[in-house]
């Protein structure tokens, strides 16, 4: 079993939530795929004009759930990873349903179990009935929306984050984004090669 690692580079904290599981409402999802966004520093981040009231959650503490609206459709969930004062976050792109997955299906209107059910972060965030009111959400205390340990995976894939043309070359080509190589529950895979 391995503890995510909420503090130090997002990279490696993004690579530490591979395997982890998300809780909610008796659901339980396995991590799949996660992108990593630093601060001011990282053009591709919500944190790249600084601190405001819509990314503040990034600024920690580490362990809290960023969520905001994407496309004004979509739910995504993300996990402030870096020490407080220093903007980090982690996007939950994909995972796979442990358990509960009538509640997934139904949440998702799906009605038969593939392998994108969960994979892409509005999907993720759908699954587990989120909205809003789980912003800045500490999702390593009991209760809630939690954030668990889980066998960490034994093949990585990275490749270039998702849906970042705003940002500046050189981080659209960092390799910021982690997938589970033996998962199926991981957009555009093809973009990824082995870490």
């Amino acid at each position: 079993m391995v503890s995510p690692r909420l503090s130090g580079a997002v990279a490696e904290a993004a690579r530490s939530l591979l395997g982890c599981r998300l809780v909610h409402g008796g659901v339980t999802l396995r991590i799949t795929e996660v992108e990593a966004y630093g601060g001011p520093e990282d053009s591709a981040s919500h944190a790249r004009h600084g601190r405001t009231a819509r990314n503040a959650v990034m600024w920690g503490p580490a362990g809290r759930a960023y969520l905001f609206f994407c496309y004004g459709a979509h739910w995504m969930l993300n996990v402030a990873t870096g020490p407080e004062h220093e903007a980090a976050a982690v996007l939950i792109r994909g995972a796979e349903v442990e358990t509960g997955l009538e509640t997934v299906l139904a949440r998702r209107r799906a009605t038969r179990v593939t392998p994108g059910l969960c994979a892409g972060p509005g999907k993720v965030a759908q699954a587990l009935g989120l909205d809003r009111s789980f912003n800045d959400h500490d999702l390593l205390a009991k209760g809630g929306l939690s954030l668990l340990p889980g066998p960490a995976p034994t093949r990585l894939l990275a490749g270039p984050r998702l849906g970042i043309a705003y940002a500046t070359p050189e981080d659209q080509a960092r390799p910021w984004r982690f997938a589970d190589g033996d998962s199926r529950a991981v957009a555009r895979r093809k973009a990824l090669a082995p870490l």
